[in-house]
């Protein structure tokens, strides 16, 4: 099991090697709650076009969206794949925001978060890390983001908890960090970047900066592949 100072250590290796990331690439919250739904099961290349369609065509805003019929919100976002779906979603959000706070999303930092995330959480298509990723790239809150990298790398550091739930891991990062936003943004973003570039389902584990304290890593490279394999 982790603890707070070997956290801070991937941390601060990771922040060392990449630099800030500069999370979450967006003009508004509103964008980073759609965008939030809109990468799931997508490229972040391709939500880029269909966020830039939606601004095109003047729908990057709750009530915009509200107005806008279903079938046009599917053909603007076409890009990310699962449009049907993902306009539904993007629908049952809008709804929500305009229900619950007449589009006023300043209103939502007034809002506790395990009450708020309860309520993301009952509207349709948000799951738990889109819900996370609202609470803390959009609104503020200190809510970590866990996604299939955070599972990846922490289990390969021997630091992920045993169960492996998505509450598991969110409770082993929150339970050890201060509950500081702009960190936890930080932090998610990093493991994001390393993820994908690094700690790869066949990681690269002599480019790795966390080779140090990785077992996984120094086992591969006793591998005669070299560490082509996780």
């Amino acid at each position: 099991m982790a603890t707070r100072a070997s956290l801070l250590d991937v941390y601060d290796r990771l922040l060392r090697s990449l630099g800030p990331q500069h999370w979450w690439p967006a003009d508004s919250p509103f964008e980073v709650m759609v965008g939030a739904i809109l990468t799931q099961s997508a490229s972040w290349t391709n939500v880029e076009k269909a966020i830039r369609n939606l601004k095109d065509a003047g729908a990057l805003s709750p009530e915009a969206l509200r107005r806008l019929h279903q079938d046009k919100l599917a053909q603007t976002i076409y890009p990310v794949g699962y449009y049907n779906s993902k306009a539904r979603k993007i629908k049952a959000l809008a709804d929500y925001l305009g229900s619950r706070f007449d589009d006023d999303l300043d209103a939502m930092t007034e809002v506790d978060r395990a009450t708020l995330r309860a309520e993301l959480l009952g509207v349709h298509g948000i799951g738990e890390e889109t819900a996370d990723s609202i609470l803390l790239y959009a609104v503020g809150t200190p809510s970590f983001v866990i996604d299939a990298y955070t599972r990846r790398v922490f289990l390969r550091l021997g630091l992920g908890p045993e169960s492996g739930g998505y509450g598991d891991y969110r409770r082993l990062f929150e339970d050890n960090l201060e509950a500081e936003p702009h960190m936890f943004g930080e932090y998610h973003a990093l493991i994001v970047r390393h993820g994908k570039y690094v700690c790869r389902k066949q990681p690269l584990c002599r480019d790795c900066c966390l080779l140090d304290v990785c077992p996984t890593g120094r086992d591969n490279l006793r591998r005669p592949d070299g560490g082509a394999q996780g």
